[in-house]
C-alpha cells in the first residue's frame, strides 16, 4: 500500500487552496515526507519557526505552557505552524504526535527560493493567512473531542485476555457505533504483502481506518511484539485488562504503555466470572496510573454496556448534595429514580450525601437505606451523645461505632460502581476526593462537621473536615473523572428563621450554670438558636455555585423539603423520605412527557 503523493494532498489544504496548478506542483516537490512515532514533537513552543507542516496521516496534541489540557487537535490535511513560519518569530505552541504518523514538511530555505520563483505563493498565502488570523480572532479554537477514536486492548498482570471479553467488547460496540475489531492476523492481511508495521505504508493504512470508522479497537498480541507496540503507539485510549483472581504483577506490555500514554488515557478493566463481593483490589491499583478502573463480570453484559458509556462519554452519574438529615430526601428521590429504569454508571457526593449515595454503590435498597439510617440516627441516637468538649461537641466513638456498622471493612475500589466522596482538607486548605481506600472513613471524613466531630487525619497527617465547606454540590468533580449527563441532587435550604431574642438576657457562664441546674431555671433560659443549630447554618450558608458547572445534558432535581424540617431532625426522615419518594415519582412523569432524555432512555449525545 504507498502513500498519496504530495501533489495530490496540497488542493486539500486551505491555504494551498489558491495556487494554480503549476505553482502547487513547484510546491509539492519540495516538500519531505517525515515519520513521527507516537510522542514525538515536531514543533516545540518557543523555538524558532523555520519550517511548516501538513499532516498527512495521523493526529497531533496542540500544548501551551501553564494548561494542562491540550488546547486543540490537528488531523489529515490540516497544517502545523504556518502562522509563525509566514509572520516569523518563535513557535507559540507545542504538537506532539498523538500516535504514529506522516507530514510533510518545507523548510525555510527551500520555501524563500520557491516564493522569488513563484510570486504568486507568498501573495496567496499571506491572503488566506489574514483571513485565517480573522478567524482565529472572532472564535475559540476547537476543544479537542473527549471520546477515543482508537482504542488497544492488552492484557494486565499474568493472566491471558479471556476471548468471550473480546467477544462481548466487539458486540457492545458494533451494537452503538460503526466499530472495527484488529488484531495482528487482521492487521496482516490489511496490509500489502512485504509491508512492516514500523513503515510509513503502515501508517497511512492503520491512520485511514478512523475516517471509515467511530471506533477502531486494536487488540494487542498477549507479548511484546512489532504488533503490539504499534497498537499501543496507536491508542487515544489503552484498555488494561486483567483476570481480578490473578497474579496482578505488571507486565511488559503496561510498562511500555505508560511510555506513551499519560495515566488519563488509560484504564484498567478487572473480570471476574460472576457478581460476587469484591476484595483486593488494591493490589492491582498499587503501581498503576490509570484514569479509572472498572469491574466487569463475565455472566453481566450490562458491565461491559456501562464500560461503553464511559468511553463514549454518555455515562450516567449521580450527584447527591449535602445537607444534615434533609440527604433522607436523597433515599426517596433515588428509590423513583430506579424504578423509573435509570442505571447510574458513578455516584458521588458530599457530607451525609455521600453515605447515602456510597450505600447506593453498595447495592442496598433504599428501603434498607432508610432503615439503617433509622437505625444510625434514631434507635442509636449517633448525634445526641455529647462528650466534654476538649475535642468535639459530640461523643465520636459512639458516632463512629453507628455509622461504621454499615460502612466498615469495605473499600472504595472493591464497589461494583465507580464512587467518590468529597471532604475539606484543611491543611491544603483544598478539596479532597477519595477515590480508594476505606470507604468509612472516606463517608467520615466527608461528614466531619467541625466543632460537632473530630476532624480524620490522614496517614500523611492531613486534616480532613465536611466537604461542605468547600463544595456541596460536587458536579466539578464528577466531571474531572468522566464525561456524560448527571443527576444533580439539590436542595432549597430553609428560610432562615427569625428569632426574638435579646442579646442582653443571654446569661453569663456562671448564670447558665446556675439556671441549668433547676427545670424552673432553664425554664427561663432565652429560646434562641443551640450552638449546634447555628454552626450548621453557618456550614450552609456560603453553598459552592455549581449551576455555572453544570452542562446542557444534566438534570438538576430539587426536591420540597417538608415545612419547618431542618438539617438536624433526623426523627423525619422517613417522612421525607415517602414525600420525596412520591414527588419523584410525579417529576420523572413530567420529565418524560417532556422528553428529558435521560428519563425517557433516549441516547444522549455523548460529552
Amino acid at each position: 500500500m504507498h502513500s498519496p503523493s504530495p501533489q495530490a494532498t496540497l488542493p486539500a489544504v486551505g491555504i494551498f487552496s489558491g495556487l494554480d496548478t503549476a505553482t502547487r506542483d513547484a510546491l509539492a516537490g519540495e516538500l519531505e515526507t517525515r515519520s513521527l512515532k507516537r510522542g514525538d514533537v515536531l514543533v516545540r513552543q518557543g523555538d524558532t519557526a523555520d519550517a511548516l507542516y501538513i499532516v498527512l496521516s495521523g493526529r497531533f496534541a496542540v500544548t501551551q505552557q501553564g494548561r494542562r489540557d491540550p488546547i486543540t487537535e490537528i488531523g489529515p490535511d490540516q497544517p502545523i505552524g504556518e502562522i509563525a513560519f509566514l509572520l516569523g518569530g518563535p513557535r507559540t505552541a507545542t504538537v506532539t504526535a498523538m500516535r504514529d504518523s506522516l507530514v510533510l514538511g518545507l523548510g525555510r530555505t527551500e520555501f524563500d527560493e520557491l516564493s522569488a520563483k513563484y510570486p504568486a505563493i507568498w501573495r496567496t498565502l499571506t491572503s488566506t493567512l489574514a483571513e485565517r488570523l480573522t478567524a482565529t480572532t472572532a472564535f475559540e479554537p476547537a476543544a479537542p473531542d473527549p471520546r477515543p477514536r482508537t482504542i488497544t486492548v492488552i492484557r494486565a498482570g499474568r493472566a491471558p485476555l479471556p476471548e468471550r471479553f473480546i467477544a462481548q467488547l466487539n458486540s457492545v460496540f458494533a451494537a452503538q457505533a460503526k466499530t472495527l475489531v484488529l488484531d495482528a492476523a487482521k492487521a496482516k492481511k490489511l496490509l500489502s504483502k512485504g509491508v512492516e508495521l514500523d513503515s510509513a505504508e503502515a501508517t497511512q493504512a492503520l491512520n485511514a481506518l478512523e475516517s471509515d470508522y467511530d471506533y477502531v479497537i486494536f487488540i494487542a498480541d498477549p507479548e511484546m511484539t512489532p504488533w503490539s507496540q504499534k497498537a499501543i503507539r496507536h491508542a487515544d485510549l489503552l484498555l488494561a485488562v486483567g483476570t481480578h483472581a490473578s497474579d496482578p504483577t505488571p507486565n511488559a506490555l503496561e510498562k511500555l504503555a505508560s511510555e506513551f500514554l499519560d495515566g488519563d488515557a488509560r484504564r484498567l478493566v478487572l473480570l471476574h466470572a460472576r457478581r460476587n463481593d469484591i476484595a483486593g483490589t488494591a493490589r492491582w491499583l498499587h503501581g498503576r496510573d490509570v484514569a479509572m478502573h472498572h469491574h466487569v463480570a463475565l455472566d453481566t453484559p450490562k458491565d461491559v454496556e456501562r464500560l461503553f458509556r464511559f468511553i463514549n462519554g454518555t455515562a450516567l452519574g449521580l450527584i447527591a448534595c449535602g445537607g444534615g438529615a434533609l440527604c433522607a430526601a436523597h433515599v426517596g428521590l433515588y428509590k423513583a429514580l430506579i424504578e423509573s429504569g435509570l442505571e447510574f454508571d458513578m455516584m458521588g457526593g458530599t457530607s451525609a450525601g455521600a453515605a447515602m449515595v456510597g450505600a447506593f454503590a453498595m447495592g442496598k435498597h433504599p428501603d434498607d437505606v432508610d432503615r439503617g439510617t433509622h437505625d444510625i440516627f434514631i434507635t442509636n441516637r449517633a448525634m445526641q451523645r455529647y462528650t466534654w468538649p476538649r475535642y468535639s461537641l459530640l461523643d465520636h466513638r459512639h458516632y463512629d461505632q453507628s455509622l461504621g456498622h454499615y460502612f466498615a471493612g469495605i473499600n472504595i475500589e472493591d464497589l461494583w460502581l465507580p464512587y467518590f466522596a468529597v471532604s475539606t482538607n484543611l491543611s491544603s486548605n483544598k478539596l479532597h476526593q477519595h477515590r480508594s481506600g476505606d470507604l468509612f472513613s472516606a463517608i467520615r471524613a466527608s461528614g466531619s462537621i467541625p466543632v460537632l466531630l473530630p476532624p480524620v487525619y490522614t496517614a500523611e497527617g492531613e486534616m480532613l473536615v465536611d466537604g461542605c465547606l468547600l463544595d456541596n454540590v460536587p458536579v466539578r468533580s464528577m466531571q474531572e473523572l468522566k464525561s456524560g449527563p448527571n443527576v444533580v441532587v439539590n436542595f432549597h435550604m430553609p428560610e432562615l428563621e427569625r428569632f426574638d431574642v435579646d442579646y442582653e438576657s443571654l446569661p453569663s457562664r456562671a448564670e447558665l450554670v446556675r439556671m441549668s441546674l433547676t427545670p424552673m431555671g432553664r425554664r427561663k433560659l432565652p429560646t434562641a438558636p443551640s450552638l449546634t443549630t447555628v454552626l450548621m447554618r453557618s456550614l450552609m450558608a456560603n453553598r459552592h455555585d455549581f449551576n455555572r458547572q453544570m452542562k446542557p445534558g444534566d438534570l438538576l432535581m430539587v426536591p420540597p423539603i417538608p415545612a419547618k424540617m431542618g438539617i438536624l431532625d433526623w426523627h423525619r426522615h422517613a417522612e421525607l423520605m415517602v414525600d420525596t419518594y412520591r414527588w419523584g415519582v410525579a417529576e420523572v412523569a413530567r420529565l418524560k412527557a417532556e422528553g428529558h432524555p435521560i428519563v425517557t432512555g433516549a441516547k444522549p449525545p455523548p460529552a
